[in-house]
């Protein structure tokens, strides 16, 4: 049960970003940014990112919704749980290797990104901007996994919803839709 009252019908952080419409926006806008604009990386590789650091900050919600983004992007499960399971083995490139270590260790402390781990990205090929978009990418997501958790939202009752999530994310992104989320509550009503 959410430590403050939120809209039932809103799981995860998406009720969070109701709540506060003001600091959602920004929220939001950044994310669009960072996970849908235009980048070297593809959407799938930068939803990996938030996958992984969402994994590894042990945030249910978001990693569930993120790996259920990759799969919808990539057409299959396994390159997600694979690297949740295991980055040195994941079915990736060395350069993709590369940048979820980074992730993963951004997302436990960024004192724990040494030289030699940007050494390695950099010898499998990553640019400067996508160092740092990776890097910006696990903050971000350290914060939402916090910021989930730490207000104690709800996980959907019905884990089809992250497919419905998915579906969302991938067909129009992290901006907020015009009508809102009405629909949800209207579908999610009990006779």
């Amino acid at each position: 049960m959410p430590h403050i009252e939120l809209e039932a019908h809103l799981p995860g952080i998406t009720g969070l970003l109701e709540y506060r419409k003001d600091t959602g926006e920004p929220i939001r806008v950044l994310t669009q940014i960072i996970l849908r604009g235009p980048s070297t990386l593809t959407e799938a590789e930068r939803e990996l990112l938030a996958t992984v650091v969402s994994h590894g900050n042990e945030c249910r919600f978001c990693t569930t919704a993120h790996a259920a983004t990759v799969d919808l992007l990539l057409g299959e499960s396994e390159t997600s749980e694979r690297v949740k399971a295991d980055i040195a083995t994941a079915p990736v490139s060395e350069k993709m290797k590369a940048l979820l270590t980074i992730a993963a260790l951004t997302g436990k402390s960024g004192r724990l990104v040494t030289p030699e781990v940007i050494a390695k990205a950099k010898a499998e090929g990553a640019t400067d901007l996508e160092i740092h978009d990776t890097v910006l990418i696990a903050a971000l997501f350290s914060l939402y996994n916090r910021y989930v958790d730490g207000m104690a939202t709800a996980m959907p009752e019905d884990n089809s919803y992250f497919n419905v999530l998915a579906d969302r994310l991938v067909n129009h992104g992290y901006s907020r839709l015009p009508q809102g989320y009405d629909h949800l509550k209207k579908q999610n009503a009990k006779p």
